[in-house]
């Protein structure tokens, strides 16, 4: 019997989630889906990567009625790639004898094509509190008949200074809501958010560090600020990441780094908050589909991003948190597969370096990078067309690809 239809789920979802080739819930959506299904208000703590998306998404298809001509769901992220990445796996779910409407409202898209579609029926809606909050002023989105409302990743949606907007639209939703909120951690203000907003939640806690740390091989590479950029260069050559991402802390310091890589031949592109939105869904569509193989973000626009295939994570610049270099290995190594992080390590980083390994546990394995010059024949980058070695994807990614493109 399919386990997702033993935790209560239909089995027409339970099938559709088969044709996808998950069969076997995770931590998070056993313990979250029976808690949802029954109405109570749910607080998970669970890092990105762990299915927290359909432990949300599944309980509340089930509780749509396609009669009603009412946003009934409501889903606030902090980015506009995780809105429309949320988007993109409901979609997945979705078919057209299922007859529910669902709206992405963003800023950076076109604000009166979606005041159309919200003028149509809709049942779900996933935004983010800025556009959201602009709907409300004009009176173009109406949330009094919400029945569910998700607050997905509410630590960064915090700390990026949203308190206040999200205060704000869950007051805009009726009191018999029901209220879940996903969150990788719990500092105070999510706490006193949930004290203020929810209605005896039932908590949820899925210690997943250790299995986004085992499934991932992880090395530092001690260097100077000089010699960084040509080690990554050494590191990148010498590992042929089938997709790889590259941390930066700052948007600037991500686009002159993309600048400089991709003047010396890598397929390469940048993603940060300064990109108009057709830009932003145009450089993800073709990571996603290979087209490019390296990816230059910040830690607020790779937010909760799940791209199939990652093979490789590169922190240019050493994470301050534990929270942020966990979050950023977390993109490789999913779903069983293994990945591979590198830290890149100067001097001046010795604190930030030990902050990390204290949080692991353990030491870092260091990894010594034979620094050739630049300009040599040894130390070219192969050419885009030829086939990676060491990050060949899984067959299993190969044919998920495949299916992806049909």
């Amino acid at each position: 019997m399919n386990q997702f239809i033993e935790l209560g789920i239909s089995a027409a979802w339970g099938e559709k989630l088969k044709e996808k080739g998950i069969e076997s819930p995770t931590p998070v959506q056993k313990e979250a889906i029976p808690l949802l299904l029954d109405g109570e208000d749910v607080i998970a703590q669970a890092k990105t990567g762990t299915g927290k998306t359909f432990a949300f998404l599944l309980p509340l298809l089930e509780k749509i009625d396609i009669e009603k001509n009412e946003i009934q769901g409501l889903i606030v992220t902090p980015t506009r790639e995780l809105a429309l990445q949320i988007t993109a796996e409901l979609r997945e779910l979705l078919t057209e004898e299922s007859s529910i409407h669902i709206l992405a409202a963003y800023g950076g898209q076109d604000v009166e094509q979606q005041i159309r579609r919200l003028h149509e029926q809709v049942h779900v809606v996933i935004a983010t509190p800025g556009r959201l909050l602009d709907h409300i002023r004009r009176g173009t989105v109406d949330l009094t008949d919400v029945s569910m409302l998700v607050l997905d990743e509410a630590d960064q949606m915090l700390h990026i200074g949203f308190l206040d907007e999200v205060e704000a639209i869950i007051r805009e939703t009726p009191f018999t809501r029901q209220t879940a909120l996903f969150s990788a951690t719990m500092p105070k203000d999510v706490r006193q958010l949930a004290k203020r907003y929810m209605r005896n939640p039932r908590s949820v806690h899925i210690k997943s560090e250790e299995v986004t740390v085992e499934q991932t091989k992880q090395f530092v590479i001690e260097t100077t600020d000089r010699r960084k950029q040509q080690a990554l260069c050494t590191v990148i050559n010498e590992v042929q990441p089938f997709l790889g991402i590259i941390f930066c802390r700052t948007k600037r310091r991500v686009s002159k780094l993309c600048d400089e890589l991709k003047a010396k031949g890598y397929n390469i592109d940048e993603l940060h908050g300064d990109l108009s939105q057709a830009k932003r869904e145009r450089v993800m569509k073709r990571f996603r589909e290979a087209e490019l193989h390296l990816l230059v973000a910040t830690d607020v626009a790779a937010r909760g991003l799940d791209v199939e295939g990652v093979t490789h994570v590169f922190n240019y610049d050493i994470p301050h948190d534990m929270e942020s270099y966990i979050h950023r290995i977390g993109r490789t190594g999913r779903a069983g597969e293994e990945g591979e992080a590198y830290t890149f390590a100067a001097l001046k980083d010795k604190d930030f370096l030990q902050m990390i390994e204290k949080g692991l546990g353990r030491p870092l394995e260091r990894k010594v990078v034979e620094e050739a010059p630049l300009d040599t024949e040894h130390n070219k980058r192969r050419k885009p067309s030829e086939r990676p070695k060491t990050g060949r994807p899984s067959a299993r990614q190969q044919q998920k690809r495949k299916s992806r493109r049909k």
